[in-house]
């Protein structure tokens, strides 16, 4: 039965039972209840009133400024620079020191559990497909040729801006690579490190002019079967779809 497949550990455990799938699906939390967007003191020691903030005297500021998630792409395709640059902004080496290879975003312990993987939709000179991002080496290794734009949309609960943006980003967490040093509680630093990359995607892709939006909602069995995981060893965590935004 399901259950009988539920893996051993509190950190496996977590994410099996926290699984969508077309069974189970969002559901309201019995447990939650309604709470305000915004905390605020009412009797702090003293409130400071701090300055203007900078939005404009700088190309970070302004990128920072301007960044939304966008779910509405033009047909025109990507060109391969503009990839390669998305790709060094989030997994690429920045560095090499004491023995770890360093790149764009954090991580505990330097072990960058999350793996790159991409739907290439609409890629300037590249074939459609699933691909993964060899960050050693800068390069793209096509592993499955054909359109999954709106298999990809589908696993993730039919939000078609997967099959319209001209590339998804997924990253797949291979979880003994952080659990091998933290345990359990490399599942806490997995999804970070995932928000990280989230993050920095959406920031690279607003000063390239693009639009992006981060997917934290799928069908965990359908959409590790798209990427060939097994999603127990690596498993995807998060998504995000990038474009030219309309």
């Amino acid at each position: 039965s399901e259950r009988d497949r539920r893996p051993e550990g509190i950190g496996p455990g977590f994410q099996f039972d926290t699984k969508y799938d077309r069974v189970r699906g969002p559901k309201p939390c019995p447990w939650a209840k309604r709470t305000p967007p915004f905390k605020r003191y009412e009797t702090p020691v003293a409130i400071i009133d701090l300055p203007e903030p900078d939005k404009t005297g700088g190309d970070l500021w302004a990128t920072i400024a301007h960044r939304r998630s966008r779910r509405r792409f033009t047909d025109a395709p990507m060109a391969v620079e503009t990839l390669s640059q998305l790709l060094w902004a989030t997994q690429g080496v920045t560095s090499g020191e004491g023995g770890y290879v360093l790149r764009a975003t954090a991580s505990a312990g330097a072990l960058y559990p999350n793996e790159t993987y991409l739907v290439l939709n609409r890629v300037e000179g590249m074939r459609s497909g699933i691909a993964h991002y060899d960050l050693r080496h800068h390069q793209l290794h096509l592993l499955v040729e054909g359109d999954f734009g709106q298999a990809c949309a589908e696993a993730c609960l039919d939000q078609g801006f997967c099959a319209t943006a001209q590339v998804v980003f997924a990253w797949g967490a291979v979880v003994s690579r952080c659990a091998q040093r933290y345990g359990d509680r490399a599942y806490r630093y997995i999804y970070l490190d995932a928000g990280h990359l989230g993050g920095q995607l959406q920031l690279a892709a607003e000063a390239l002019g693009l639009g992006s939006c981060n997917i934290g909602a799928f069908l965990d069995d359908e959409i590790n079967g798209l990427f060939g995981l097994d999603g127990v060893a690596e498993m995807i965590v998060y998504l995000a779809a990038v474009g030219s935004p309309r």
